[in-house]
């Protein structure tokens, strides 16, 4: 349950990352700017399936602190890019 937990969750996170990257926003751009400079043009995908893959190892292991962390860190994202759609200030 824990894995099912995190991969719904992984496939929230991409889709938002994914949205965001793709997004015209000029913090975006600035940030993907820095990313492509010290990890390619990728780079901030890898970083978000290492914290995937992180999180399902250790929902694997049983760990219910994994899946609190990594779903907290969904919410965090949603936040992130709600504020980043909504237009406001």
């Amino acid at each position: 349950m824990f894995i099912l937990i995190i991969f719904i969750c992984g496939i929230a996170n991409f889709a938002m990352h994914k949205a965001m990257m793709e997004s015209n926003h000029p913090m975006i751009s600035e940030a993907r700017t820095s990313f492509s400079k010290f990890l390619g043009p990728y780079g901030s995908y890898i970083l978000e399936f290492i914290m995937l893959a992180a999180a399902l190892i250790f929902a694997n292991m049983g760990m219910l602190s994994a899946v609190i962390f990594y779903c907290v860190y969904t919410l965090a994202n949603g936040a992130g890019a709600w504020v980043l759609f909504s237009n406001k200030p």
